[in-house]
């Protein structure tokens, strides 16, 4: 659907994180869809919350079914107040309390052809067959996208129909590939050099693209779009250019995304030719019996007028023999499969039918919701036609008792539709549970909501103990499910806490704002977590997973985890001496850093350029304002060591003024300065010390290989980049000395036209003229990224790694002029403090962001760099982790049902499942996760999960009964005994050290050693130890020394020794 003129406009703080997983076009689209729900069981409930967080147009709901206690197992917008009420009714307030943004209401009576023709999209949920077809016979006939989602028990299905002929604009998630050019030639074909940086490019045969930015061919910027053939040399034809100009430099290659059209059946043809979607070949056997099961249950349904009873044998019979009468299923040419029907299968499924689960609910109505935002948005490619997703893993195994009818039958509770699968038994064990939760956030909500509907940590013995340092932004308002407006700046922890009560009153529930990292080991202790069973992380960190993980492996409890990236998603589960430990796949850094003098000299893509445009923000607007307030005071004293380099800093910040600014235009000429002095003046010197031409000694060119060229830039202020770059930083230099800014972007522009532009001549005589000089020094070849050590050398000045710019010119140059030293002096030692402007990507009215994005801008067009969109700016330098609902509610309806597993009687790790999924490519897999890596030194083997106990003893064991329990026990004779980084043995001590030390307690030769003192509830001491016969790749488990009674090492020692 095109986006209509009168489109309401978007909020894109609320919806943030959404816009780099959808884009503005496909966000716009949402913001007008009309759909119509039918269907507010779990189900029904999850596909509500996740639209309306998202931001459609206008839902309306339908369901005139009296609410029952079973719904409550999995329907948490109902509550035991609304037993009897329609469900759509009773839930209307709430699901509209999500985004007032959203139109929502409530249709009471029957879906007819006329109502269908004023939605887009349809969806049921918990209808029978017979109303799936008419309505998607209607739906079909006036191109009316249909879904049918549905849960049975541990077994869910999922049916698309967006019609014939359904234009997909933007298929995929991935941004349309960018590479930049070194060289176009001219001929038939013509052949495109990506740069050496883009040679891992992907590229394929086929795809169409077309240019920008090309100087000398300038025929090829904007084109129709061309088809590329790839060569073996990596280069890339690109059609007929024999006609056009010499390519000179610079340019972009861009991948064109091409619409693709999809045709979908009609729901009665797609019931005997069902095409699925499964993550490999060998389950589309699995998913077309499963598509079987579903229709014999609605004839069962039919026939009888209700479903099959729970865990009754003879209704699960009955539903197989109904299976077996089905007519075969055909493939796509009309030919019957010839398939066998897996009766254990639909047994199993028939039996665990009668169910409703919030953990399934919360998986398939997250991916029937991405599915409507695909049909209204026309981005990314829908399903086609039919996905089955099932978790009976969860159930007892072959040989396992199974849960009987009379322990699986209604109790007249909240968690009847649980208790239908799973038994009461079960249920008691769920609500003793203690958890912990690591992380409230849009994962962490969706957790808490199913812990809430499960009934975790439900009972007296019970509870949920969350843990998270965040305060509620506004942009979490769209994923995170448990916020509202009105808690905009509270602790996520306490909110969380608060919101989980309401859904579940009998929930046991402890916020905690404290961090779970090394500096809280007091507060998440021994203790703390003896009365833990569990935890469950929500972290958006591989640091802070890492940590929760080693402290899951030291106290041995099961970990359950999740994470997101857009329409990506994760769940994992880690049981202690059952599944590996937790390990991930990224070994790089997350905080990149780069080359200093790649950053300032020679960038080769918009990350280097970004960062040098933070440097800039930071050094001009904070860090100097800081250090001009510290020192202002102190700047008689030209002795001390800081004190040309304070000079050089005063000079940077006073720029082409005389005196500090007094009104706007003074930070308007400033500004000019600044734009004239980084974008011009500089690249002039540079170029000046390096010209385009300069050969060195192995006879290469100095700008080759990785060093672009770059090439002065000329201002205009009719050029929107340009002007806002003035604008911005006008604007932060003015809130830095506390004088009134301006919006009037045509006054401004009328002003530009009056200031003179400071010549390179005015420049040169403010600013060092050998300063590129004295940054680069000696150069080396062009294969070496960083010139000159003193660029990495750590300063006075240094504020969390930034201001990186502003101290390379503080540490190479000084100013020497008398008579400029002692004008700096005058014009910084009087007047008020300054106000340092601390960098903030998501206040769009502050000019922070406006300013990093102009300057990077502004700096890849000078080294022909292709520049990122204001949004990606903000990604890369806020480091934004693209979200949405759906991946978030999939995810931790994975987690959801993990934990099914995890509590209860010990399962085999067969049983378990990691999970990850793609919705956009409509990809879900889920495989059973690795055994523990065992490892072995002589006789002794272990796992990342063992420990070397050694119990305590009253007295106190020393040093040398320690080391003799650890050779008699463990055959281990210990080379060295440390405790983190102090050393408590070493077979390499003097005879007479060794004397000193071994008779001691161990807590009181930890106390000498390390003045180490046990915290209170400390009750194990962990030490590591190297031994005798070791090889370099060896690593013994950690030593687990437990604290008795009387282990306080200062009940014998008063102080440590020196």
């Amino acid at each position: 659907m095109d986006v209509l003129e009168t489109s309401k406009s978007l909020d894109e703080e609320l919806y943030s994180r959404q816009l780099y997983v959808l884009g503005l076009p496909a966000m716009q689209r949402l913001q007008e869809a009309k759909v119509l729900l039918s269907g507010l069981r779990g189900l029904g409930a999850e596909v509500a919350k996740n639209l309306v967080l998202m931001g459609v147009g206008s839902l309306t709901l339908h369901d005139p079914h009296p609410t029952c206690w079973s719904d409550l197992a999995a329907q948490f917008f109902l509550s035991e107040q609304d037993l009897g009420k329609s469900r759509a009714e009773a839930s209307l307030e709430l699901v509209a309390k999500l985004n007032g943004a959203v139109r929502v209401c409530v249709h009471t009576g029957d879906i007819t052809e006329d109502l269908l023709l004023g939605f887009q999209v349809v969806v049921l949920t918990a209808s029978d067959l017979e109303e799936q077809l008419k309505v998607g016979t209607l739906c079909h006939k006036h191109g009316v996208c249909f879904l049918v989602a549905d849960t049975r028990g541990l077994v869910g299905q999922l049916f698309c129909d967006f019609g014939e002929n359904f234009t997909v604009q933007d298929p995929t998630e991935a941004e349309p590939l960018t590479a930049a050019i070194q060289h176009i030639s001219q001929g038939s074909p013509g052949t495109l050099t990506l740069r050496k940086e883009a040679e891992n490019h992907q590229f394929q045969d086929g795809d169409l693209v077309t240019f920008s930015g090309i100087e000398g061919m300038v025929e090829l910027n904007g084109c129709a779009p061309r088809p590329i053939r790839m060569q073996e040399d990596g280069t890339l034809e690109i059609g007929d250019t024999t006609n056009f100009s010499c390519y000179w430099r610079g340019g972009v290659v861009t991948e064109v995304k091409r619409p693709k059209t999809v045709n979908h059946k009609p729901l009665d043809a797609a019931l005997l030719q069902p095409r699925v979607v499964t993550p490999s070949a060998q389950e589309v056997h699995r998913a077309h019996c499963l598509h079987q099961a579903f229709r014999a249950l609605h004839t069962f349904q039919h026939l009888t007028g209700h479903p099959p009873k729970p865990w009754d044998p003879a209704d699960a019979d009955r539903v197989v023999r109904l299976a077996q009468d089905l007519a075969p299923l055909r493939r796509t040419d009309g030919e019957p499969l010839e398939e066998p029907l897996d009766e254990a299968l639909i047994r199993t499924f028939a039996l665990s039918s009668a169910g409703d689960l919030s953990p399934m609910a919360a998986m398939l109505g997250a991916v029937a919701a991405q599915e409507v935002l695909k049909a209204v948005c026309r981005k990314f490619m829908p399903l086609d036609q039919w996905l089955y997703f099932d978790a009976l893993e969860c159930l007892p195994e072959d040989g396992e008792p199974l849960p009987n009818p009379e322990d699986c039958s209604p109790r007249g509770c909240r968690y009847d539709g649980q208790i239908a699968v799973f038994g009461a038994g079960f249920q008691e064990q769920l609500s003793g549970q203690h958890y912990l939760l690591v992380g409230a956030g849009a994962i962490g909500c969706e957790l808490l909501k199913g812990f809430a509907l499960v009934g975790l940590g439900a009972g007296r013995s019970g509870g949920i103990t969350v843990a998270d340092m965040d305060h509620v932004e506004r942009s979490n308002l769209s994923r995170q499910f448990l916020f509202r407006l009105q808690d905009v700046h509270r602790p996520k922890a306490e909110v969380a806490a608060e919101a989980t009560h309401r859904l579940n009153s009998d929930l046991q529930m402890t916020p905690l704002t404290d961090p779970l990292d090394p500096t809280t080991e007091h507060i998440y202790g021994d203790n703390f977590f003896s009365r833990v069973d569990g935890v469950v992380a929500a972290l958006d960190t591989f640091e802070a997973r890492h940590y929760v993980a080693t402290r899951c492996i030291h106290y041995l409890k099961p970990l359950l985890e999740a994470g997101t990236q857009g329409t990506q998603g994760s769940a994992s589960v880690f049981i202690p001496h059952v599944t590996e430990g937790y390990s991930t796949l990224a070994t790089a850094s997350e905080d990149i850093s780069y080359p200093v003098c790649t950053v300032r000299h020679f960038p080769t893509k918009v990350e280097h350029t970004l960062q040098w445009a933070q440097d800039e923000f930071e050094g001009l607007f904070h860090l100097s304002a800081e250090t001009i307030n510290r020192h202002q005071w102190t700047l008689t004293s030209l002795a001390d060591t800081e004190g040309p380099q304070m000079l050089t800093l005063l000079q940077v910040v006073l720029g082409v003024l005389r005196e500090r600014p007094q009104t706007w235009q003074d930070c308007v000429v400033w500004a000019l300065g600044q734009w004239q002095l980084c974008f011009h003046y500089r690249i002039k010197q540079l170029l000046r010390r390096f010209p385009p031409d300069k050969v060195l000694k192995d006879g290469r060119f100095f700008w080759s290989g990785s060093k672009l060229c770059p090439q002065p830039l000329e201002f205009d202020s009719s050029q929107d980049v340009h002007f806002l770059y003035v604008l911005a930083a006008a604007n932060l230099y003015a809130q830095m000395h506390g004088l009134p800014g301006s919006r009037d972007q045509p006054a401004l522009r009328e002003m530009l036209k009056l200031l003179p532009l400071p010549d390179s001549q005015h420049l040169a005589s403010i600013f060092p003229s050998d300063l590129v000089s004295a940054e680069l020094g000696e150069v080396p070849g062009p294969d070496r990224p960083c010139c000159h050590p003193s660029l990495t050398l750590p300063s006075a000045y240094a504020i969390e790694g930034r201001g990186r710019g502003l101290r390379a010119l503080q540490q190479t140059h000084y100013l020497s002029d008398p008579e400029q030293v002692q004008r700096l002096h005058e014009v910084w030692s009087v007047g008020p403090p300054l106000q340092p402007l601390r960098f903030e990507k998501d206040d769009d009215s502050s000019f922070h962001m406006d300013f990093v994005a102009a300057a990077a801008s502004l700096r890849a067009q000078n080294y022909g760099i292709p520049p990122a969109s204001r949004a990606q700016s903000k990604q890369i330098v806020g480091q934004i982790i693209p979200a949405i609902a759906t991946t978030t509610a999939a995810v931790a309806g994975l987690v959801g049902l993990e934990l099914y597993k995890v509590v209860g009687k010990p399962r085999p790790l067969r049983a378990f499942r990691h999970s990850r999924l793609h919705l956009a490519e409509n990809y879900f897999s889920r495989w059973i996760p690795g055994a523990p890596d065992v490892k072995t030194f002589q006789d002794l083997k272990w796992t990342c999960w063992d420990r070397l106990k050694v119990p305590a003893e009253q007295p106190e064991r020393t040093l040398k009964s320690l080391l003799a329990y650890l050779q008699e026990q463990y055959g281990l004779k210990v080379k060295m005994l440390l405790q983190d980084t102090a050393l408590l043995y070493s077979v390499g001590w003097s005879s007479e050290k060794q004397a000193q030390h071994l008779p001691l307690r161990v807590t009181e030769l930890m106390w000498q050693v390390a003045g180490w003192v046990p915290e209170p509830g400390q009750r194990v001491l962990v030490l590591e130890l190297s031994c005798e016969g070791e090889d370099d790749n060896t690593a013994f488990p950690p030593v687990h020394y437990e604290l008795g009674q009387g282990s306080n090492p200062t009940t014998a020692l008063s102080s440590p020794a020196s």
